[in-house]
């Protein structure tokens, strides 16, 4: 057994399995404490709520509740081993929201026969929380799920795998695109892959103003286009009119690649058919579509980013998702729509243009760090993402109408 992965196995067993628990918010320590905290104090917010459902956010922990959900059909990179597997991936999620954002999370892992009952078991527990994640969900029954969930629930829900994902992509790529002296508008896209994250990053790209015909996408069995009748909808939506078939076909002259696929299918010498000044974004984990090492030893005027921690550049959820519930529930959002995912894009975008505090050199063991090709989106550790993430979607969520509040509460996220 590997040390890194014995490691791995004590940090989630000892001293006390698992990575979450329970802590009490009230003192329970004497019969009066007990009086109000159960019976028979309890009954008084019970009525409250019974009266006006919106009381829960004033009387219970529901408004800074998170439920983080799954049926383990898509873990991490390993795939379908089901719900119980997927178990610590969610107590995972749960650590980073209270740790990055403050927020209770807890996991909930849901064995079903049909996607309806999945759907059901969600929506009939959703008032519980004050937001649903969705999370490691195989395409394509995410989507569905997702929608349903949405128009059923009255509270945010968000699969994680598609739109966190996407956000920091778009960040990331945007400061990339500025730096190479590119414009979205102009560039062209190849996506390797076309499951649940890599049709949310390039619809999300859309949004911000890529051209829909000018990205290729690619599944297993190459190209996506028109004359193939074995497309799911969420893969015609990008299918091209070309004669274009293989990787190599479609990377010639193109500006970007976007990998959410597997290990080593960009092969480093088709770099060389990029346009000038290319962009890769290699994001399978835990190893991506080609090692930076390689993609450098054949393009010096590259940037790369991948999905790991121990090179430049990681495109990690992490950097969205807390913030993005954070500021949704602080302002009551029934949902979490596009012009609140633009405003989280812009601003973690923001943030990287920005001096470096102290504190995140240290964290990242690096001297500095500065905008330019190895350093094109903030750090995990960044202290500002909270706050500029959560103000930005939750003024976003508030414009759009997303939240019943009509302005942000007084000085909120202010220091």
């Amino acid at each position: 057994m590997s040390d890194f992965r014995q490691k791995a196995l004590d940090y989630h067993a000892l001293p006390r399995p698992g990575k979450i628990s329970v802590e009490l918010t009230k003192p329970a320590e004497s019969v009066g404490d007990l009086a109000l905290a159960y019976s028979p104090g309890v009954a008084e917010p019970v009525k409250e709520i019974a009266a006006d459902p919106d009381a829960a956010y004033k009387y219970t922990g529901k408004g800074n509740m998170v439920a983080v959900i799954s049926n383990g059909t898509a873990i991490l990179g390993l795939g379908n081993l089901g719900p119980l597997a997927s178990k610590p991936v969610m107590e995972g999620k749960a650590l980073l929201f209270k740790r990055f954002a403050g927020l209770d999370a807890i996991d909930i892992e849901v064995k079903h026969r049909t996607t309806e009952e999945f759907i059901n078991t969600v929506a009939n527990i959703a008032d519980t929380f004050g937001g649903i994640n969705l999370e490691d969900i195989k395409a394509p029954e995410c989507f569905e799920i997702e929608q349903e969930l949405i128009k059923r629930c009255n509270v945010p829900v968000f699969h994680d795998d598609q739109h966190g994902t996407a956000i920091v992509t778009a960040a990331g790529m945007l400061n990339a695109l500025e730096i190479q002296g590119k414009h979205i508008h102009d560039v062209t896209i190849i996506c390797m892959g076309a499951g649940a994250a890599a049709v949310a990053c390039m619809e999300l790209l859309i949004k911000c103003g890529a051209q829909r015909e000018r990205i290729y996408m690619l599944d297993r069995k190459g190209v996506i286009h028109t004359r193939r009748d074995d497309l799911t909808p969420h893969k015609h939506m990008f299918a091209n009119n070309t004669d274009k078939r293989t990787l190599e076909d479609v990377l010639e002259g193109a500006d970007v690649f976007v990998g959410v696929s597997g290990p080593d299918v960009l092969p480093p010498e088709a770099l060389k058919l990029m346009a000038p000044n290319p962009i890769v974004f290699a994001c399978s984990n835990p190893d991506p579509e080609i090692k930076p090492e390689l993609a450098h030893a054949q393009r010096d005027d590259l940037i790369m980013a991948t999905g790991r921690s121990d090179y430049p550049n990681q495109v990690n959820n992490v950097l969205c998702f807390p913030f993005i519930f954070r500021g949704a529930l602080d302002v009551r959002a029934k949902n979490i729509n596009d012009e609140m995912k633009v405003a989280a894009v812009e601003a973690i975008r923001s943030i990287a243009k920005e001096s470096v505090p102290a504190s995140v050199l240290k964290a990242a063991n690096v001297d500095k760090l500065e905008f330019g090709r190895q350093y094109i989106i903030p750090k995990p550790m960044d202290p500002r993402l909270c706050k500029r993430v959560a103000k930005a979607v939750a003024e976003a969520a508030i414009s759009s109408g997303a939240s019943a509040f009509e302005a942000l509460p007084k000085g909120y996220m202010e220091d």
